[in-house]
């Protein structure tokens, strides 16, 4: 009785400080102190609590979130984003709908050098929406291709969001994780590229060049995009190569894109570094603290019995492994919406990992089906962060957009159904590498 109690008090004042627009780390923790004293002994419950925040970002492998950070900062800032999309616009040509498409390359490649939606939605889809306008596209169309494809980069490697669920998840193998991620993202992107390949070809939509294009300049937009694009090359195969492994790659990283961004590309200045590393280390503080206060929630939930309750009555609702996938998948859909990517994995991984392996999922497949999830989170209504973002750099309405956008959804949610029951999507390249 007491335990279903503690539960109910942890989820009312939890949701009440979200409602109230508290900060996630510190509705965390409130909520977490606030059972502690009502239904634990204060002193050991308080003295438990710093423990666990301590151990939680007591990791090697956490090392890695400062410095993928850290880069990604230095490679939003660093003029990264119309060299590639100079690239792809090359590449595609006059084929129909071709800066859509680069839309969609741009923010496949950009999100996941920069490890953020809302950077990819913002760097490339503030290039891309005035070169679409001009070439007569629909603003609404234009808009709602940047949106569903700038969580891309979520998926695809470097990112930070495997990291933090292998810290949820208790150590799950990040190098397995990164590589689970890629044919799930780049699915993401086809389907996609698809849509809009579909739709620029019913509408007409093809780039109207009066001027033919050198060998020389197709030759010279190549080679500055190349280092960009080797970043991803030296990440990866360090890591499968045995040469270095996924928290020192962090840091290769970090030399790499300081090296590209002040010396190569001469984008950022001995001025700029100040903001960058204030920058970075305001969003590593955020993304520790809540990893922190997750652990400090874990402690709490397993108190309460939460975890095991919401498993029961998963389980209870059904003996069919279908079934149970399809609720795990609606909530952490609705949970995408409102809440951010890493205190959204620290808090739901303890509960619904356990459910998922009872029916058969490898946790492998299960990172990368939740962290599709929450992706997609953010672009679906009615409060999805890069929804809001894209709409805002496109100067549109989110009402005008939405039409535009439900192909895409019909098409990514069609990609998140075949990660959930088809394991091979993310598990084969890790197996095929020996990852797992």
């Amino acid at each position: 009785m007491m335990q279903a109690q503690a539960a109910i008090v942890l989820l009312v004042v939890f949701f009440f400080l979200l409602f109230m627009k508290v900060p996630i780390s510190f509705s965390i923790i409130s909520s977490a102190l606030v059972t502690i004293i009502m239904f634990m002994d204060p002193q050991f419950g308080m003295f438990i609590s710093a423990q666990k925040m301590a151990s939680g970002i007591d990791s090697f492998s956490l090392l890695a979130v400062p410095f993928f950070i850290l880069a990604g900062t230095l490679m939003s800032n660093g003029g990264i984003a119309q060299r590639i999309i100079d690239l792809a616009l090359l590449v595609l040509g006059r084929v129909p709908g071709s800066l859509a498409l680069t839309n969609i390359a741009g923010n496949t490649i950009f999100g996941s050098l920069s490890g953020s939606g809302i950077a990819a939605a913002t760097a490339i889809g503030g290039v891309m929406n005035p070169l679409e306008k001009e070439q007569g596209y629909d603003e609404a169309f234009a808009a709602a291709t940047n949106i569903a494809t700038a969580p891309v980069g979520q998926l695809i490697p470097p990112t930070n969001a495997f990291i933090v669920y292998s810290a949820a998840a208790g150590g799950t193998s990040v190098a397995a994780l990164l590589m689970a991620g890629w044919i799930p993202g780049l699915l993401w992107a086809f389907l996609c590229g698809t849509v809009a390949f579909v739709y620029a070809a019913q509408h007409g939509y093809v780039v109207k060049r009066t001027e033919k294009i050198t060998l020389n300049e197709a030759w010279m937009t190549f080679i500055r995009a190349v280092p960009s694009l080797l970043m991803i090359v030296i990440i990866i195969g360090g890591i499968l190569s045995g040469l270095f492994s996924p928290t020192e790659a962090a840091g290769v990283a970090v030399i790499y894109a300081f090296l590209l961004a002040f010396f190569v590309y001469r984008s950022i200045g001995v001025k700029d570094i100040y903001k960058v590393l204030v920058d970075a280390g305001t969003m590593t503080t955020i993304v520790m603290l809540i990893i922190g206060a997750s652990q400090v929630l874990s402690f709490v939930l397993s108190f309460t019995g939460l975890p095991q309750a919401i498993s029961a009555l998963l389980l209870s609702v059904s003996s069919n492994r279908i079934v149970i996938l399809l609720i795990i998948n609606v909530i952490l859909l609705i949970v995408g919406t409102f809440m951010d990517m890493a205190p959204a994995l620290m808090i739901f991984t303890p509960i619904f990992l356990p459910v998922a392996k009872s029916v058969g999922m490898d946790e492998i497949q299960f990172g990368v089906m939740m962290v599709m999830n929450l992706a997609i989170g953010t672009v679906t209504p009615p409060v999805g962060s890069v929804l809001f973002v894209g709409c805002s750099v496109a100067k549109l309405k989110v009402e005008n957009v939405i039409k535009r956008l439900v192909p895409y959804f019909l098409v990514v949610i069609t990609a998140l159904l075949f990660v959930t029951f088809v394991p091979a999507i993310s598990e084969w390249l890790p197996r095929t590498l020996g990852l797992i």
